[in-house]
C-alpha cells in the first residue's frame, strides 16, 4: 500500500500476481461536498481485496491546498483525469461517486467516455438539484445557501455555488455507454423524483433504494456498496 497526503492507492496482491488474467479496472472514488478520501474508509478494505482502488482528496480538503479559479463539475472532472495521468493510472476506470462526487463522476464519464468501464453512483446530486430545490422548496434552498455561504472552507462555498456551472455544455442526449448502478438512500430523501431522472441521464436499469440507509451509503450499507462495485469489475 502506498499512502500520500492527497491520495490512497491500494492494489490487491492476487490481482497483481495474476498478470496473465484480464486486469480489473481501477476503482476511482470521488467523495461529496466537504469530504475527502476518509469518507471511503468503510469500504476500502473490501474493495482493495478484489482489485486496484484509487481515492484522493480534492484541492481544499484533507490538508490539500486550495486552488484559485472555478470549482465547477467540468473543472473537477478534468482535474481528476490529470491526477490519474500523473499517477500513471491507466484506464479503463470504474467510477464511484457519492453525493456531489457522483455528479463529478457523471461529468467525467461524459468528457472521457472511452476511458470508463462502469459507474456506481451513491445518492448523486442531480444536475438540476439546486434549481429544482429553489423552485419546489425555496425555504430549504435558502437555508442550504446560507449554511454553505457561512462555512469557513472557501472550497466548499465555491463547489456549492458552481455545482451547475458548465453542465449545459455537455451532450446528455444519450445514456452513458458503460454499465451504471444507481444506489440511493431511504432516509431523509429530498426531491425523490430527480432520482428516476438519473436513469434517463445514465441508462441505469433501475434505482436501487436501501431503506435502512442514510445519505452515506458507504457507511450504512458498506457490503451492498462493495457488491455493486464488484458487479461491474
Amino acid at each position: 500500500m502506498r499512502y500520500l497526503p492527497h491520495l490512497l492507492l491500494l492494489a490487491a496482491a492476487a490481482g497483481l500476481a495474476g498478470h496473465h488474467a484480464r486486469a480489473a479496472p481501477t476503482v476511482v472514488l470521488q467523495a461529496g461536498l466537504g469530504d475527502g478520501q476518509s469518507a471511503w474508509h468503510p469500504i476500502l478494505p473490501g474493495l482493495a481485496a478484489r482489485g486496484p482502488v484509487f481515492a484522493f482528496d480534492r484541492p481544499g480538503y484533507g490538508g490539500q491546498a486550495a486552488v484559485d479559479g472555478p470549482r465547477d463539475p467540468c473543472t473537477i472532472a478534468r482535474e481528476q483525469h490529470a491526477l490519474l495521468e500523473r499517477q500513471g493510472i491507466a484506464p479503463p476506470y470504474l467510477l464511484v461517486g457519492h453525493s456531489l462526487g457522483g455528479l463529478y463522476q457523471y461529468v467525467f464519464a461524459r468528457l472521457y467516455p472511452n476511458e470508463v468501464a462502469g459507474m456506481v453512483l451513491l445518492d448523486p446530486t442531480h444536475p438540476r438539484h439546486l434549481a429544482t430545490l429553489q423552485q419546489e422548496a425555496p425555504a430549504m434552498a435558502a437555508l442550504a445557501k446560507t449554511v454553505h455561504t457561512l462555512t469557513p472552507n472557501g472550497t466548499m462555498r465555491r463547489e456549492f455555488r458552481d455545482q451547475a456551472v458548465c453542465l449545459e455544455t455537455l451532450d446528455a442526449s444519450q445514456p452513458i455507454a458503460a454499465p451504471v448502478r444507481l444506489l440511493t438512500s431511504g432516509k431523509g430523501t429530498v426531491l425523490p423524483h430527480l432520482r428516476s431522472d438519473w436513469q434517463r441521464l445514465t441508462g441505469a436499469p433501475k434505482v436501487e433504494t436501501f431503506e435502512q440507509s442514510g445519505h452515506y451509503l458507504q457507511r450504512d450499507v458498506p457490503d451492498e456498496v462493495v457488491r455493486a462495485i464488484d458487479s461491474l469489475r
